[in-house]
């Protein structure tokens, strides 16, 4: 695996692990509301909490699955970087000069 494609599996990881961060909050908050609209009367209340249940249901489906994901990359980069520890080494600190580079340039 080259360096490049290396680097943007870390970004990945690092977007994946948000999308999760921001994917459970929005379970936890339409659970809540869920619970607070139980006493809601009518067809057009029932319908909507309907909808609100199934949708929260395929996103805590699409959460475990961004879940596993994550893991089988943070595995795969772990594997990486015990197999070519020298080489990563020097590709964290060549990214880390050039990231100095470009912040201390005026």
């Amino acid at each position: 695996m080259s360096q490049p494609e290396r680097t943007i599996m870390k970004i990945n990881e690092v977007s994946t692990d948000k999308l999760v961060t921001d994917l459970k909050r929005v379970v936890r908050d339409s659970e809540e509301l869920l619970q607070a609209s139980a006493g809601a009367a009518g067809d057009k209340a029932l319908e909507m909490r309907e909808r609100l249940s199934q949708t929260l249901e395929s996103a805590k489906a699409t959460c475990r699955r961004l879940e596993e994901k994550a893991i089988e990359g943070a595995k795969a980069t772990d594997k990486v970087i015990r197999e070519y520890p020298y080489q990563s080494i020097g590709a964290a600190f060549g990214i880390g000069l050039l990231i100095g580079v470009l912040v201390t340039r005026k």
